[in-house]
């Protein structure tokens, strides 16, 4: 069974960590959400009290197939100040496993030069900080491992794309069918 961390740290957005949650669960994958504080409880940006699976402190997240960035003012921010999620980033990274960031997220790939040259999407207003990778305004971007995708709207359409490195097609038909796509 294939396994998904989703990072989630106070102000993340709502819509892009629970939309991948839902879709990779409905597929059989083994997702958990991981505050990256000590306390489970999480606050997202739109104040609903999230309760993580688990926390950084508590579980070793290098068994993953897949790591998930949430964007979120200031979510993604509070992300990118954490050692322990850099690191585990760049594990993620330098030993092939996947990486899916929305929205702010990826910005915290140019902020620490982590998969640079690849090319990237975020939330337009941050693709200055995207100078050492490839930005492109697209919706989302795969390149190879990395998915990243530009803003909340685009929360089914990531979680999708993820679910694609994931899954079969099969199962991805059947996801989208029961749920009326």
């Amino acid at each position: 069974m294939k396994k998904v961390y989703i990072l989630l740290a106070d102000g993340f957005e709502l819509i892009e960590a629970l939309t991948p949650v839902d879709v990779l669960r409905r597929g059989g994958v083994d997702v958990k959400t991981v505050s990256i504080t000590s306390e489970k409880n999480v606050m997202s940006g739109q104040e609903v009290l999230v309760k993580a699976d688990t926390t950084l402190k508590e579980t070793d997240l290098k068994d993953g197939d897949m790591l998930v960035l949430p964007g979120g003012n200031p979510g993604y921010i509070n992300l990118g100040n954490s050692n322990e999620v850099v690191e585990l980033i760049k594990f993620y990274i330098d030993n092939k496993k996947f990486v899916g960031a929305i929205c702010g997220a990826p910005s915290i790939l140019g902020n620490h030069n982590i998969a640079l040259g690849k090319r990237v999407t975020c939330h337009t207003s941050l693709k200055e900080l995207m100078k050492n990778h490839q930005y492109e305004e697209k919706n989302i971007v795969r390149d190879d491992k990395l998915i990243t995708g530009m803003g909340a709207g685009q929360s089914l359409a990531f979680a999708f794309e993820l679910a694609e490195t994931l899954l079969e097609l099969d199962t991805i038909n059947k996801i989208k069918t029961g749920m009326e796509l």
